[in-house]
């Protein structure tokens, strides 16, 4: 079994706005204006949401020769619902997605049978999937207060 431990760091900007580093890659993450952002980039949860449909995307294109599948082309619509009010603390509901949904795209001449067979593969394996559809140990590692 071959663990890899891939890293971002997460460091807060003007505003609500987050300037992410993993490898050698910068993204900023931020919130739209009605959420008191200046509207930069994403927010965390369409992170999140790009993040599934580009694993799956990915999961695609590496696996479609196993299965004989040419990918003329290929898409992914996620959306999610979240209740704000679980966020804002107005309510007792959970402050992250309650429902995920996507929906493939795939533009090829493989027979319908073995389209579905390629999907229920890339569903399995996908790790953004995975790690949304299941529990996952999330846990602090310490906190630094520096002066």
């Amino acid at each position: 079994m071959a663990i890899t431990t891939f890293k971002a760091t997460a460091h807060l900007q003007e505003g609500v706005a987050v300037k992410v580093r993993s490898r050698h890659f910068e993204t900023i993450i931020d919130e739209p204006k009605s959420l008191g952002g200046t509207d930069t980039g994403p927010n965390p949860v369409e992170a999140l949401l790009g993040a599934l449909g580009a694993c799956q995307s990915i999961v695609a294109r590496v696996y479609a020769d196993r299965f004989n599948i040419r990918l003329d082309d290929f898409r992914v619509e996620v959306e999610g619902d979240l209740d704000l009010d679980g966020f804002f603390k107005k309510s007792d509901v959970r402050p992250g997605y309650s429902d995920i949904r996507y929906t493939f795209h795939i533009k090829t001449d493989a027979p319908k049978e073995r389209v579905e067979e390629f999907i229920a593969f890339l569903e399995q394996t996908c790790p953004v999937g995975d790690t949304i559809e299941n529990k996952v140990n999330l846990q602090l590692t310490g906190i630094v207060i520096e002066s």
